[in-house]
């Protein structure tokens, strides 16, 4: 950035520096607690779909605040410094807070949106269909919409074993009542299981909210960015960044990322800056 000064504002504000130090402390904590107890704070405080037994009211605000690995935290965290110090200082750390949950809530809702239309609504179709009718035919039905998805470890991976030979019966045509009926048992728990393996952990939604509130505070704020030899404007990084998160999310990269929710934070970001720009007469971008 050669173009902003934080001049005599504080390079690490009240809100930036608490958002570090919870970061941190329950980053090591899931570190410490998985490796001695085997608990995942992640599966807990992970934001699960809200249709799931896995989902708690309190995971839209805690997913936030956790992590996947170091390289993950260690990202998020330099970028929320890096941005998040310069909004901090020009709005106030009451704004700058609120502004931050938001977009991650944002961010949630607009993953999950996604994930519904997507994978959510039919599964749960299919699914329902072969547990109010169990045949062979809903089940070859959902079958190929959705092989199964277990994972090696997981408390029903030992059950899926013991189903399997019963599953194949059903799925070859098997019309023994004993097929049909261990297999709607089996597919009740893995209804559950997988609604409630879907789980989003990390600060990237605020993080991109962020982003876009640097893009139009500072619009023409160069940025030298990593393997690029040439500065960046914000509001060109902050738009090839936002053309990429939109193209990986719809060609389906299946890298493990939320690129969806990623572009909630920005979209809802953008949506409370014009809020606030048109109805409080205190709000300025600069």
């Amino acid at each position: 950035m050669s173009q902003f000064r934080t001049g005599g504002f504080q390079m690490l504000p009240t809100v930036v520096k608490n958002l570090l130090i919870i970061n941190i402390l329950l980053f090591l904590a899931t570190q410490v607690l998985l490796n001695i107890s085997g608990i995942s704070l992640n599966n807990i405080l992970g934001l699960h779909w809200m249709g799931s037994e896995a989902f708690r009211w309190y995971q839209p605000i805690t997913y936030m605040f956790m992590h996947g690995n170091f390289q993950h935290i260690l990202f998020n965290m330099f970028a929320v410094w890096m941005f998040g110090n310069a909004i901090e200082n020009v709005w106030g750390s009451k704004r700058f807070l609120t502004f931050y949950l938001i977009t991650g809530l944002g961010a949630a809702a607009m993953h999950y949106g996604i994930v519904y239309f997507d994978t959510i609504q039919d599964f749960n179709l299919l699914m329902d269909a072969f547990l109010a009718n169990p045949s062979t035919e809903t089940f070859a039905t959902f079958n190929r919409e959705f092989p199964f998805q277990i994972y090696p470890g997981s408390g029903l991976s030992s059950s899926y074993k013991e189903a399997t030979p019963y599953l194949t019966n059903l799925f070859n045509g098997s019309i023994n009542p004993n097929d049909i009926e261990l297999s709607y048992e089996f597919m009740s728990n893995y209804k559950q299981y997988f609604l409630s393996s879907m789980n989003v952990v990390g600060a990237s939604g605020s993080l991109f909210g962020i982003l876009l509130a640097f893009g139009m505070m500072f619009p023409n704020a160069e940025l030298y960015m990593m393997f690029i030899p040439i500065p960046i404007k914000a509001k060109y990084f902050v738009a090839g960044y936002g053309a990429f998160e939109l193209y990986s999310g719809i060609a389906g990269s299946n890298d493990g990322v939320a690129h969806f929710a990623h572009l909630g934070g920005l979209i809802t970001g953008y949506i409370l800056i014009r809020i606030w720009q048109k109805y409080d007469s205190t709000f300025k971008l600069l």
